[in-house]
């Protein structure tokens, strides 16, 4: 035996340092480990290049709202798989995974608060509940939103980020789009302000309806917004289209948002529009 295999047996046994799972995140941009708190207190922006990361309603609500002022606004119920739809998977089943990996019922919440002092329902979409996306529960939590802020007589903020219409629930996820069309018409014959906030990504039947009809566009930097994807629209056009021509920066280049804002600055922002769009404090 030699002298390192005798020194090593005759040590105690020493336990192997464990590392907590959750104490680094790894930008999906520049591939930069940032300690989670760091990128949680930097509002779910990654200090080395700014990427501005997905982040859900509860993180959305927590930074806008003023605090102690927010009030969830409860969703309607609505029919859950109402085609009895299947791919790979039962539709129940996706349902089912996607609301233990949120906790959220579906993909869009809302909530009632102030925002420096200024009255405001919030709607935010999650991405991360299949895609974000627009299915019947979407559609009602976006009309109950829309009432919401007209029975309050407040401004409207919707958040949204979708991969598009909910493929399961077919013809009824196109009907969504007329009827939050309808519900913002109500909005402005209230003369309640309606603003949106395109995150990434925002696409598909999302961008077809109530997040290009707000009266103030605002991007996040970065956000990919648009309808169909580059290559789909390469193979219809047979052109070849400008690199990042779906980006934030493109679009408010060419007049399609008004404004990109960081997300350090995005309540300051928004309590500036309320105050020239909705003047009015809350009591």
């Amino acid at each position: 035996m030699s002298w390192l295999n005798r020194v090593r047996n005759a040590m105690p046994f020493i336990a192997k340092r464990e590392t907590a799972d959750n104490l680094w995140h790894k930008c999906k941009s520049c591939q930069a480990l940032v300690f989670v708190k760091e990128w949680e207190e930097n509002l779910h922006v990654c200090p080395r290049c700014e990427h501005h990361d997905r982040i859900g309603a509860k993180a959305r609500f927590g930074q806008l709202f003023d605090s102690g002022s927010v009030a969830a606004i409860a969703m309607p119920k609505v029919p859950e798989d109402p085609l009895k739809f299947r791919d790979s998977k039962k539709y129940a089943d996706r349902l089912k995974a996607a609301r233990t990996q949120t906790g959220d019922p579906d993909a869009m919440q809302a909530a009632y608060g102030t925002i420096e002092g200024r009255q405001a329902v919030v709607a935010v979409q999650d991405f991360a509940f299949m895609g974000g996306s627009m299915g019947v529960a979407v559609g009602e939590a976006f009309v109950a939103a829309a009432e919401e802020a007209l029975r309050r007589k407040c401004a409207f903020i919707a958040f949204t980020a979708a991969g598009g219409a909910r493929m399961q629930e077919g013809i009824l996820s196109l009907m969504q789009m007329p009827r939050t069309t309808v519900a913002i018409q109500r909005l402005r014959r209230a003369k309640l302000p309606y603003i949106v906030v395109l995150t990434d990504p925002t696409t598909g039947g999302v961008t077809a309806s109530y997040a290009m009809l707000g009266d103030v566009q605002i991007a996040e930097p970065g956000a990919l917004i648009g309808f169909a994807g580059q290559r789909v629209i390469e193979q219809t056009i047979r052109e070849k289209l400008p690199e990042g021509f779906q980006r934030a920066e493109y679009l408010l280049d060419h007049g399609m948002v008004d404004m990109v804002v960081e997300r350090k600055d995005l309540r300051a922002t928004l309590s500036r529009l309320l105050t020239y769009l909705a003047p009015a404090k809350a009591a």
